[in-house]
């Protein structure tokens, strides 16, 4: 059966990939930000009417404890916005909220319940092969390119963690699946495929890594990148690919399905809230989506670097 996936050209970044109508998943951020918009509109103008009454009462009275409160607390509170933003960016309360969930009991959990399991995948009637490696048997796959122009040959003295990526390229696929519960030890259908909501907290691994000294392009990576119609010419490439195969464990989150006999996780009906982590300074999530993550260490394929 015919996969299809969104491409994109160099400058063009596209979060969502689908393969055929009866595999496709449509993955992509399904969540809302714990600081709305309307929030920070709000919050910045008092902000700055409270450092200018400050700056007042400094002129007029120098009495300067009003304004250095005013100047902490404006730090504290962007400082603590911030923080939730880049959390929100790293998936971080995600995979906070995941690993601290317990596993959900199947022989007691109800029909329309937010359940958690953990146990082996294994493939439904439709099997996934990665982009780039070719794994077959998959039941989730992901490939990004990201490319870096300018002065390549003094990038190449900085490690890539310092050098500013652009995604240039993605593909993502995922399908129906099932999860052998280790709790109950019950077969569960994955509803992933048929263009689901879903969250991937799957990481990838850095597959190709193109530097001044070792600019040279493979075979498999030049034939890869000609099937997509991508020119890469004067560009710093790195590849990342990860995947969920047969076998592997993982761990899925969502809406507990029990119907004509058949037990499935499915895409929860309404959004459900992570709560707030107290300790680690975080804001309530709010997530329409199932929630994908690899529970043991093969779940994603050990990092190779090279052309």
């Amino acid at each position: 059966m015919r996969r299809d996936k969104h491409f994109v050209t160099l400058g063009e970044t596209n979060d969502s990939a689908a393969a055929s109508p009866s595999s496709s998943s449509a993955i992509q951020r399904r969540w809302r930000d714990p600081v709305p918009t309307t929030l920070l509109w709000v919050l910045i103008p008092l902000l700055l009417a409270g450092l200018g009454v400050s700056v007042f009462v400094l002129a007029v009275v120098h009495n300067a404890l009003l304004f250095v409160g005013i100047i902490v607390l404006s730090v504290l509170v962007v400082a603590f916005l911030v923080w939730n933003l880049i959390a929100t960016r790293s998936n971080r309360g995600l995979y906070i909220f995941l690993d601290r969930a317990p596993d959900s009991d199947l022989r007691t959990a109800t029909d329309g319940q937010i359940v958690k399991i953990t146990g082996v995948a294994s493939c439904g009637d439709i099997s996934l092969v990665s982009s780039y490696e070719k794994v077959a048997r998959c039941v989730y796959t992901s490939t990004l390119l990201y490319t870096c122009t300018g002065w390549t040959s003094m990038l190449s003295y900085f490690s890539d963690r310092y050098i500013r990526w652009e995604l240039a390229h993605l593909e993502r696929q995922a399908a129906d699946f099932y999860i052998t519960d280790a709790k109950s030890g019950t077969r569960v259908l994955v509803k992933a495929g048929n263009n689901s909501k879903m969250v991937p907290l799957i990481e990838e691994s850095v597959l190709v890594s193109t530097r001044d000294n070792n600019r040279e392009i493979s075979l498999t990576l030049k034939k890869w990148l000609d099937e997509r119609y991508l020119s890469v010419d004067s560009h710093l490439l790195r590849l990342e690919e990860g995947h969920v195969k047969e076998g592997r464990g993982i761990t899925a989150m969502g809406m507990l399905s029990k119907k004509n006999g058949t037990v499935a996780i499915v895409p929860p009906s309404e959004p459900f809230s992570t709560g707030c982590f107290r300790q680690y300074f975080l804001l309530p999530i709010e997530i329409d989506a199932l929630l994908l993550k690899s529970s043991d260490e093969n779940g994603f394929m050990p990092g190779r670097v090279g052309p």
